[in-house]
């Protein structure tokens, strides 16, 4: 199970020039095409004097969705190279913009694979990598009486709480490592009942608690 990708912490750029053509990389952490695109629009606003503005993402844990695009360039000659430093980086959720000023010269077909794969090279090479989990969220529903006990377990076993509140009935909402769901699920139940794992294997969940993935 994937449950933990490399991606990038905040934006960065790179540079890179070749026979007067000026290639400039910025390199964002996203989480979907829309946010992408919206990277991609709001600099070809800011560079709208430059030639071509190429890019590529690669989105998801499994970094299964990506997309490539040479804005004009020779087919295969921008996007693609920029993707391929992507995954020379190992990472996912990242888009990389290369705004390209010509500079009078042709570069050819090597030329541009070349300059665009170094630009965005450098941008990745200035950048901050962080990994990230993929945590599955689960809501804990419970009468005020379990709250002690449901507070200790999460306490002790240091779960991310992403949401609480309290009317009628008490309400968490936790995150979870995806590879340690059933496990993590167990210590907490064993927790609740004060027994060990085996045993609380064995029980179901205290009258007047719910749990339920979200």
């Amino acid at each position: 199970m994937t449950d933990h990708f490399k991606t990038l912490a905040s934006a960065s750029t790179g540079e890179f020039k070749d026979r007067g053509s000026k290639f400039i990389a910025c390199a964002y952490p996203v989480r979907a095409e829309e946010e992408a695109l919206a990277y991609v629009e709001a600099l070809r606003k800011e560079h709208f004097k430059a030639r071509h503005h190429c890019f590529a993402w690669r989105l998801g844990p499994d970094g299964a969705r990506f997309r490539a695009n040479d804005d004009g360039e020779p087919s295969g000659t921008a996007g693609r190279p920029i993707l391929g430093q992507i995954d020379s980086f190992g990472l996912t959720d990242v888009v990389i913009v290369v705004v390209r000023y010509f500079g009078g010269t042709l570069l050819g077909t090597s030329g541009l694979i070349n300059a665009y794969r170094e630009a965005a090279a450098e941008a990745l090479r200035a950048a901050e990598v962080v990994e990230k989990i993929v945590k599955d969220t689960f809501s804990f529903d419970f009468d005020y009486a379990l709250m002690p006990d449901i507070m200790n377990a999460v306490k002790k076993i240091d779960l991310e709480i992403l949401k609480e509140s309290y009317g009628d009935r008490g309400l968490l909402e936790v995150g979870i490592r995806q590879s340690e769901t059933e496990n993590t699920l167990l210590k907490i139940k064993a927790l609740i009942w004060k027994v060990t794992q085996e045993e609380a294997s064995a029980l179901d969940w205290p009258a007047g608690l719910s749990v339920e993935k979200i």
